[in-house]
């Protein structure tokens, strides 16, 4: 069964955090490709001010020559808000034979219940929880009961099945964030190594501007 992985965020700005987890959930779950998408309209949080169309230019730019990481407009395209389980619902009906992996981190994992409509999210795709090598996730007390039985043995389950399982995924995290880079931004100081050097390049002093403006969003 062809496997692929679902990794959304705002983005603002995209950076090298968020790439290794693509790129570390990519082999160590072994998806066929990582769809990147954007959030247009957070639920929860203020819009970003850099355009979703200008941080989809820079997730291409960062992974034009990443092999199967694959940035995705379709919460760009889509009118209203950007609820993960509309995104996924039409990757179901764009890839209804395949496993779908949500990737998500641990904290995103403990307020689960709070997702719009969530207990449809993991009825459309399997959940790979984010961890640091020796950490567990918790489930809240409000999903414990349903995920109880639908944790994932190994990797090797996800790819029997379109979704309804969840998993813990171990990996060095980078210590990296977009509101740390925006900090530092503002405080004039280099961001080298901490964003793609692609999207650095491209970055301009209205870009810079925006983003020490901005507030984190996020994508329920």
């Amino acid at each position: 069964m062809k496997a692929i992985g679902i990794f959304g965020g705002a983005f603002a700005p995209f950076h090298n955090g968020h790439l290794r987890v693509a790129i570390e959930a990519r082999d160590k779950l072994d998806l066929n490709q990582v769809r990147l998408i954007p959030t247009a309209h957070a639920a929860h949080r203020p819009d970003s001010r850099i355009s979703p169309l200008r941080r989809l230019e820079w997730l291409r730019l960062a992974v034009r020559r990443e092999k199967n990481l694959i940035p995705d407009d379709r919460e760009i395209q889509r009118a209203g808000v950007s609820y993960t389980v509309d995104t996924l619902s039409e990757l179901r009906q764009d890839f209804p034979r395949a496993a779908l992996v949500l990737i998500m981190g641990s904290d995103a994992f403990e307020h689960f219940h709070t997702w719009s409509r969530w207990q449809q999210i993991i009825d459309l795709a399997h959940v790979a929880v984010i961890t640091r090598p020796g950490s567990e996730p918790r489930p809240s007390a409000e999903t414990r009961e349903i995920l109880a039985g639908r944790r994932a043995p190994d990797a090797a389950a996800l790819h029997r099945q379109a979704g309804g399982l969840w998993l813990p995924l171990e990996m060095p995290l980078l210590d990296i964030s977009s509101t740390r880079i925006r900090r530092l931004l503002k405080q004039e100081r280099s961001v080298r190594a901490l964003v793609p050097d692609a999207i650095l390049n491209a970055m301009t002093a209205a870009d810079v501007a925006a983003l020490t403006q901005d507030n984190d969003a996020t994508q329920h």
